[in-house]
């Protein structure tokens, strides 16, 4: 009678991976860690080259009710077809391990494993040269993403959720989010094969109400993250593997799947397209009337191919700058990039940069006019009691001069010459 008594004391909450299973892990509750672990590797029908391995345990007060709110919190984070079976990355297994531990029911640790937090410090400590080390300069490192058919930036962690974190979580409540360009979910120990919109949206899925995740990846000439054409979709149901692929899928945005995808399901995108296929991808999101939040050159807004968007009013500047990239190596590299998006934006902390007062106010150096008589403003300088057309930098546009009452005055990019010399492209824009 003690014996059992004992037995319903001592209540563990466990995660378990099986060492061919890397992308999957298996969460549940039992009163004998030694006895379950062995039942796991003991399955009939299961290779002897599969082994199971304990990644967390911890002794709880009562582990039906620790398992239930586990179910409740990462419900889409559960394979579809058997509940056990739950979606593994190392940032995810942190989300476990920190739910569980911030339960009142939670006791103590009893093990966890650490090898893969080493191996990330590691990483981190990697040292990265500077653009001088390399011979480059940022503008080669722009142009040269813009002229080569392999693009090799992905974003930061960090600045994906700088920017997502700003906008109000109605916008996504009950919607389906669409990651369509090489963003892979990873399927291993190793952090790098994720895309950080992916991570994201999986770590934030029930704080933002999400319908549905759906993310695809590119496995084209350079294949950033060593995956493959796949795809995932994590749904309140649980998550489970895109299959139905054709022969010939590349996971590309413009595949027929993906396009099938975009029309059918998505209610918004959300990723960093490749900067030299930006024309392309500007056009199909534009043309699809769904709502986006990307990532895209700083000078989009003065540069020919995407200025109709902005003076038509269907894009405009997101919140923030994205200056640092990393490539699959993981070093960091500078290219200037902003987001953009077609979702409402009500205030916006760079309006303050907008320097908007009468013409005869704004100092003598930061306004002239160039051979052809058109006034040419810096530095956030906006003349408010100015009746012609005056040329701007693409800056003012990110800062939101579009929503103080100006308009772009013609769809192509503007060329001042000053004393016969050429300046650099603007756009002309007048007080509406």
């Amino acid at each position: 009678m003690a014996t059992n008594q004992s037995a319903k004391e001592n209540q563990y909450i466990y995660i378990v991976q099986a060492s061919a299973e890397t992308s999957k892990c298996k969460i549940g509750s039992t009163n004998d860690l030694e006895r379950r672990l062995k039942d796991y590797n003991n399955m009939t029908g299961k290779s002897k080259d599969i082994v199971y391995r304990y990644l967390f345990t911890c002794k709880v007060k009562n582990g039906k009710r620790v398992e239930i709110a586990l179910r409740d919190q990462f419900g889409y984070l559960r394979e579809e077809k058997s509940r056990e079976i739950y979606f593994y990355n190392p940032t995810l297994f942190g989300g476990y391990v920190d739910f569980m531990k911030a339960h009142k029911l939670f006791v103590e640790e009893i093990f966890i494993q650490t090898a893969e937090k080493k191996r990330m410090v590691q990483i981190v400590k990697k040292t990265t040269p500077t653009l001088d080390e390399r011979g480059l300069s940022t503008k080669e490192v722009l142009q040269r993403a813009q002229k080569t058919n392999d693009d090799e930036f992905y974003t930061r962690y960090a600045d994906v959720e700088k920017e997502l974190a700003m906008y109000s979580k109605s916008v996504w409540k009950n919607k389906v989010v669409f990651c369509n360009c090489d963003d892979a979910v990873d399927d291993g120990h190793d952090k790098r094969r994720t895309s950080a919109f992916a991570l994201y949206f999986l770590k934030n899925f029930n704080v933002l109400g999400l319908k549905k995740l759906i993310c695809t990846h590119y496995a084209g000439k350079v294949d950033l993250f060593n995956q493959g054409p796949k795809g995932y979709v994590f749904s309140k149901d649980g998550f489970k593997v895109i299959k139905e692929y054709p022969q010939n899928y590349s996971g590309s945005f413009d595949d027929p799947l993906s396009l099938k995808i975009l029309k059918e399901e998505a209610d918004i995108v959300c990723t960093n397209p490749p900067f030299s296929r930006a024309t392309d991808y500007w056009r199909m999101m534009i043309e699809s009337g769904k709502r986006f939040i990307i990532i895209s050159n700083v000078t989009n807004p003065i540069t020919p191919a995407f200025i109709p968007y902005f003076k038509e009013g269907k894009v405009w500047a997101g919140y923030n700058e994205v200056d640092w990239f990393q490539t699959p190596k993981r070093e960091l590299t500078r290219a200037a990039g902003h987001w953009y998006t077609n979702i409402p934006i009500k205030s916006r902390p760079k309006y303050k940069l907008l320097k908007i007062i009468p013409l005869k106010e704004i100092p003598a150096k930061e306004k002239q006019y160039d051979d052809s008589k058109v006034l040419l403003v810096n530095h956030g300088y906006i003349p408010n009691d100015y009746k012609k057309p005056f040329a701007v930098s693409a800056r003012p546009i990110l800062n939101g001069l579009l929503e103080k009452g100006y308009e772009i005055v013609k769809g192509t990019q503007y060329f001042p010459y000053v004393n016969g010399k050429k300046k650099f492209g603007r756009v002309l824009v007048k007080k509406m």
